[in-house]
């Protein structure tokens, strides 16, 4: 059933072409099924290519028929954010101002990456404009919404790729993440996301927000992460800000399991409101670690001063991008995003530079904490998924950093963090936690994240096998 092969993860793709037991042309053709049955109840993508998608795959069973693979993804299905540029194909971010009549010659250096050694580019996945909230709609492409309930927003901005990935809609797919726009999708569909070390993965052409920015893998299995990044995270000169230095092997070590380790809780990072459900789905986590011969200890760690330091840094970062549009065409601009770059605006100098210098306590705390632990695990969103089509919980709220308190102080610190699902509520949406981790220590991550999933399997939404 082309169902079935849809949800083989890129690890097992990749040993069934090299024992000629499937090609890459019926594992491309299984997620191009995918989208075609379920994209239209979605809106995972917008933009799909199955010409150009079936000729890759095509390419590719021709190596593996010769036992010539191109390298490490050779033949695996992906998507591409429509934050990222790809040659040949539009890159529009969700929004109305960029013409997309215009030359597309550029490769994202995440993007070169995955073409260099072989993998299957099916299309794009949607984004909310620019990317700029915790949810996924946009004036272009309008309302992405969640496999486990279609009433219900799949969070953001990387919401696009979570559903794509959840509902085997390919293997791999690259996310963002700018204040939690990997994590915060990844808890809402149940799939694994990785935020990495600031840097890991080049970027360009630059994020209006660089300086927390992130470029990451969203996948169904912590081992397919791993290999993701193992080839995203090759060094690109065109990003000033990225590590010059080849990563490790991110799949030597995966295994190696949590025993010994010293796992610091934190419930609520001293703010926080959490539902009930969701902290006992992630209590019930921790205590799998615990049996698995980690320590975990709960940690009072309080970084109530982040939020006002990064919405201040956001909402400026969005003033100016809000500042080089056309004046006349801004009625075509997402409402909610012009009231945040207002806000933006509205800061004085002195106060914008105060809050700017904020950051740095915060760092040090986040840093000075890995002198005891060697990981740290929080919830990864204080609540389950909520109604499509709002920014927030509370109808009519723009600002989505009031229900995301455990991710964007991460893009502060520019620390790894992973979110793994750890259960379902009674209502049957996912919950999961995040695993956090001092920088560069990405390997150590995912081998916690990997031992977790383990106990908790990804679990694909009912809607996923229907049409078979």
């Amino acid at each position: 059933m082309s169902g079935d092969i849809a949800f083989l993860t890129a690890t097992e793709l990749l040993a069934l072409y090299a024992s000629k037991k499937l090609s890459s042309v019926e594992a491309t053709n299984a997620a191009l099924n995918q989208i075609r049955r379920h994209n239209g109840a979605v809106n995972a993508f917008c933009l799909v290519d199955e010409e150009r998608a079936f000729a890759a795959a095509k390419a590719s069973e021709g190596r593996w028929m010769r036992n010539e693979p191109l390298g490490l993804l050779d033949g695996v299905p992906c998507s591409v954010k429509d934050l990222l540029v790809t040659k040949g194909w539009p890159s529009l971010r969700g929004s109305r101002m960029i013409a997309r009549d215009q030359a597309w010659e550029e490769n994202a250096p995440s993007v070169d990456r995955l073409l260099e050694s072989g993998a299957v580019l099916l299309g794009k996945t949607t984004t909310p404009e620019f990317g700029w909230k915790g949810v996924t709609d946009s004036p272009l492409t309008g309302l992405t919404r969640n496999p486990w309930d279609l009433s219900k927003t799949p969070g953001g901005s990387s919401g696009g790729a979570a559903v794509a990935a959840a509902l085997g809609m390919g293997a791999l797919h690259i996310g963002t993440d700018g204040g939690g726009s990997i994590r915060i999708p990844a808890s809402f569909t149940g799939i694994f996301g990785l935020k990495p070390t600031h840097g890991r993965v080049p970027a360009y052409p630059p994020s209006p927000f660089a300086e927390v920015a992130h470029i990451g893998p969203m996948t169904r299995a912590v081992e397919d992460a791993a290999l993701m990044l193992q080839i995203m995270a090759q060094p690109d000169r065109r990003d000033w800000q990225a590590l010059t230095t080849a990563p490790p092997d991110y799949r030597s070590g995966l295994k190696d399991g949590v025993q010994g380790l010293r796992i610091g809780y934190s419930r609520d990072l001293g703010f926080a409101e959490v539902d009930p459900e969701v902290e006992r789905l992630v209590l019930e986590g921790c205590a799998i670690f615990k049996s698995m011969g980690s320590r975990i200890s709960p940690i009072n760690l309080d970084l109530s001063a982040s939020g006002e330091a990064f919405r201040a840094y956001w909402c400026a970062g969005l003033s100016h991008l809000v500042s080089k549009l056309d004046p006349d065409l801004r009625d075509a601009v997402d409402p909610a995003l012009l009231k945040a770059a207002e806000f933006g605006a509205s800061f004085p100098l002195s106060e914008y530079l105060g809050l700017m210098a904020e950051r740095a306590p915060i760092r040090h705390k986040l840093s000075t904490v890995f002198a005891d632990f060697d990981l740290l695990v929080t919830p990864a969103t204080p609540i389950p998924a909520f109604a499509a089509g709002q920014e927030c919980p509370t109808a009519g709220d723009w600002d989505w950093t009031s229900w995301t308190p455990f991710t964007y102080p991460f893009n502060l610190s520019q620390q790894p963090a992973a979110v793994v699902c750890c259960g379902r509520t009674f209502a049957g949406l996912p919950a999961a936690l995040q695993i956090v981790g001092p920088r560069l220590a990405d390997a150590l991550v995912l081998r916690a994240a990997y031992a977790l999933q383990q106990a908790i399997p990804f679990d694909a939404p009912p809607m996923a096998l229907e049409g078979e």
